[in-house]
């Protein structure tokens, strides 16, 4: 009994200590979005590279991207919306 109390009381004091997993999303709130370049500009760059663009949105302070790359594979990708480069990617 009184082992699982002492489990009890410092686990939230672990679970503190443990680093915060990085999201991507620090890369496109760390600058001012002031300035930003269009969605279009953004859409422009992807399509040369051979991407379909189904939808651009503002999300977390980057631009979410949900497309197809150029082998047809759905990508969920997120890009500063000043510098125009990839914080985070998943397919």
């Amino acid at each position: 009994m009184n082992r699982t109390l002492a489990i009890l009381a410092i686990t939230p004091g672990l679970a503190a200590a443990l680093p915060a997993r990085a999201t991507g999303l620090a890369a496109c709130d760390s600058d001012p979005t002031s300035g930003g370049q269009a969605a279009e500009t953004l859409e422009q760059q992807l399509v040369g590279q051979g991407w379909t663009v189904r939808r651009i949105e503002e999300d977390g302070g980057c631009d979410a991207v949900d497309a197809l790359d150029a082998t047809g594979r759905r990508i969920e990708a997120d890009f500063h919306p000043v510098t125009l480069a990839s914080a985070s990617t998943r397919r």
